[in-house]
């Protein structure tokens, strides 16, 4: 059975594709966790999963944490980081080590559009590229945004305070963060996925608009729904505490869900999974239960 290392186990999508490689049946010995620090991953431990500590700025880390790996997700380093050179260590690394094939996480890009995401997109693009010239086997899973995280770009009382967004009725298609880990888990796990990319946009397209009826509906109260500039929306996460370059990126992502970047329905997701996603209703019932 293939040796299978799973990057960035810490974070949720790595712990979660990890949890779903179990559920599948592939034992804990044959299951490796990437991490830089050993707290955060005592729970997978108890599991039997073998934990190996690994920096993406220490080569030699890298290394030999993949001696012995034939396959390799490399869930993607987080913004506000050197991700071009997280990645490129990862993959030639793993190329030296032996490994033959990389599962990597980028961001779903709508054809031709040509937006660049400050501190995404041009790092995924030139991961992707090394990934397709190292001669390595390699799969490219293009992710929407999580419905997880659909809650963070409006008011957390939405019944009291509304939803104020620089958006409207653009549609995108979520999916939550364990669908995702479970569709990567699928692939590592099953033949045919080699040199393949799948876009994973969920089944149920909705935009913010939508959202605001949603929530209405499901406590039977309005939910006021104001669409508001970028500029506005910006000072309002800025008034919330965060830094000017953390307000613009979250910015960037909600004007790019209301201009359709990430609205593109594969169905390469239902494919892998057997199954629709969850809508953003099913979601956001199970969370304010």
């Amino acid at each position: 059975m293939a040796k299978i290392l799973v990057t960035g186990a810490t974070g949720q999508i790595g712990k979660s594709t990890i949890e779903h490689l179990l559920k599948k049946g592939v034992p804990g010995s044959q299951i490796i966790a990437l991490s830089r620090k050993k707290e955060g991953i005592e729970d997978l431990a108890a599991k039997g999963v073998e934990v190996r500590l690994g920096d993406y700025f220490d080569y030699d880390s890298l290394l030999r944490a993949f001696e012995g790996v034939d396959k390799v997700m490399l869930t993607s380093a987080v913004a506000f980081t050197d991700r071009s050179t997280s990645h490129y260590n990862a993959i030639t690394a793993a190329r030296q080590a032996g490994v033959k094939h990389i599962v990597y996480m980028s961001v779903m890009r709508k054809e031709g559009s040509g937006r660049i995401m400050p501190g995404i997109t041009e790092s995924d693009l030139f991961t992707e590229q090394v990934l397709k010239s190292s001669g390595l086997a390699y799969t490219i899973v293009y992710h929407p945004p999580f419905t997880n995280t659909l809650p963070f770009y409006y008011d957390s009382n939405p019944y009291e305070n509304g939803i104020k967004v620089p958006a409207n009725n653009g549609k995108m298609a979520p999916a939550t963060r364990d669908e995702l880990a479970e569709a990567h888990a699928e692939i590592l796990t099953t033949p045919g996925h080699e040199n393949k990319t799948y876009s994973l946009g969920g089944s149920d397209a909705i935009s913010f608009a939508d959202i605001a009826k949603i929530l209405a509906e499901i406590k039977g109260q309005p939910v006021p729904f104001t669409p508001i500039t970028a500029e506005e929306y910006i000072d309002i996460k800025m008034a919330q505490g965060f830094p000017r370059n953390v307000a613009e990126f979250v910015t960037n992502w909600a004007v790019a869900m209301e201009e359709g970047e990430f609205e593109y329905q594969s169905g390469d997701i239902e494919r892998l999974l057997g199954r629709k996603t969850k809508t953003f209703k099913e979601y956001i019932t199970s969370t304010l239960a």
